[in-house]
Parts: structure tokens; C-alpha cells; sequence
């Protein structure tokens, strides 16, 4: 697998930020006892739909999935999919692990930890779907390394994704924006962005619901949100 470097020397499984919050509630601490043991991505190996699920599904992947709000909704909206989400705060761990309690999901598999990490391992050419909503956007220029939206991550993500399949992107915030444009204008010919005129990255496309992070974005510090999708060639 090759990976472009520029402006990010692959400090590709490193973490930035924290990793828990608030302690858990009782009965969450409990879902990450006993649940999440059971869902949990192995640590080894090759991460394959038929290792995870049992059959050679539909493949979709999570990069940091918050509170887990979308990555419950697409099992939901597909349940012959098999979707994996990857999260290295432990609260929003707990809460995608209620999601999934409450609304008895079965093709969602997790990962506590670095996303990296888990899709180096998924086999090229393996996902239909990637996703990375609202991510960190370590918005000091010294910090842009930081950015998942990099050169060494973005190749990965385009390694990973079948011919035809789709990444999603999504965020409220312009330094982002304007980074992480530049940065797809490096793979063109790799990914095609899949918009017609503004209103297809500024308004939600149907099939990617609104998440609690993304209300209060909107609703309560009046940011303006923009949704891309890139259609791997």
C-alpha cells in the first residue's frame, strides 16, 4: 500500500486529545464490561466482513464515531451491512454501546482505539462505505499534522474502498474545509467528489442523519455545516 507524505510525516497511528471524560454511568460501564468484549474488533489479523459478520457483506467503516448517532443509524438504515466504528474516547464508546443495546443492532462491530490501526488491516479494495463526521480540527496551522484529513490517511482510505464506493466527509468548521479540500485536490485522480452545485455539500444528503454534535453546532453556536462525498474511480 503506498501513502503519500506530504505535510504528514505518517504519524499515522498516533492519538491526539483525551480519551475519557466524565465517569460512566453504572449500566455504561457495564455495556463496556460485558459488551463490548463481545463486539469488539480483534486485535490481530486481517479485519474481513466474513471474520466479523460471518458473510461477505457490504463493508462500511466509522473513523471516530462520537456518540455512535450515525454509525446506529446506517446499521439501522442497512442491516444486511456490517458496519465497524472506531472511537478512542471511552464515553462516546459507551454510548454507541447503548444505541446498539437499545435498538438491538447486530452488524455493528467496535473498536476502542486508534482508527488506524484497525483499517490498515481491512484488505484493499474490501469497504463500500467510509465515513469520518466532524472530526477534531486542530485548527492552530502547527497542529495540521494532527488532521485525520491528511495525505497518509486519505490514500489509506482510498486503498481501502472498492471501485465505486463512497467517502463521506463532514464538518462545521472553514479551516477544515479549506484543508481538507486541498488535500482531495491531491487524489483526483483517486476520488471523484461527487457534487453538482453548492447545495450538494451544503445541504445533508438523504441517508446521513443528523447527529447531536452536529445540532448544536448548527442550532447553538450557529455554525454552518458542509457534507462531501467523494466516489472512489
Amino acid at each position: 500500500m503506498t501513502a503519500h507524505k506530504s505535510g504528514d510525516p505518517t504519524t499515522l497511528n498516533r492519538l491526539y486529545g483525551r480519551s475519557q471524560g466524565k465517569p460512566l454511568r453504572k449500566h455504561q460501564q457495564q455495556l463496556v464490561d460485558t459488551l463490548l468484549p463481545r463486539l469488539s474488533v480483534p486485535e490481530e489479523g486481517p479485519v474481513t466482513a466474513q471474520g466479523l459478520f460471518g458473510e461477505d457483506c457490504p463493508l462500511h467503516f466509522e473513523i471516530g464515531f462520537g456518540g455512535g448517532e450515525h454509525l446506529a443509524y446506517r446499521a439501522d438504515l442497512l442491516p444486511n451491512h456490517g458496519l465497524i466504528g472506531a472511537e478512542p474516547y471511552l464515553n462516546g464508546v459507551a454510548q454507541a454501546l447503548g444505541h446498539i443495546e437499545q435498538e438491538k443492532l447486530a452488524n455493528i462491530r467496535l473498536h476502542h482505539g486508534d482508527a488506524l490501526q484497525v483499517l490498515e488491516r481491512i484488505p484493499d479494495g474490501a469497504l463500500t462505505m467510509a465515513y469520518l463526521l466532524h472530526p477534531d480540527p486542530w485548527p492552530k496551522a502547527r497542529h495540521a499534522k494532527r488532521r485525520m484529513m491528511n495525505d497518509g490517511p486519505v490514500q489509506m482510505i482510498a486503498d481501502k474502498l472498492k471501485p465505486g464506493g463512497e467517502f463521506r466527509f463532514g464538518t462545521d468548521h472553514p479551516v477544515y474545509v479549506r484543508h481538507a479540500l486541498m488535500v482531495m485536490r491531491r487524489f483526483t485522480d483517486q476520488f471523484e467528489w461527487v457534487a453538482q452545485d453548492r447545495s450538494n455539500f451544503e445541504n445533508r444528503p438523504s441517508g446521513w442523519c443528523e447527529t447531536r454534535y452536529e445540532n448544536k453546532a448548527r442550532t447553538q453556536m450557529g455554525h454552518e455545516v458542509w457534507y462531501f462525498r467523494f466516489r472512489r474511480r
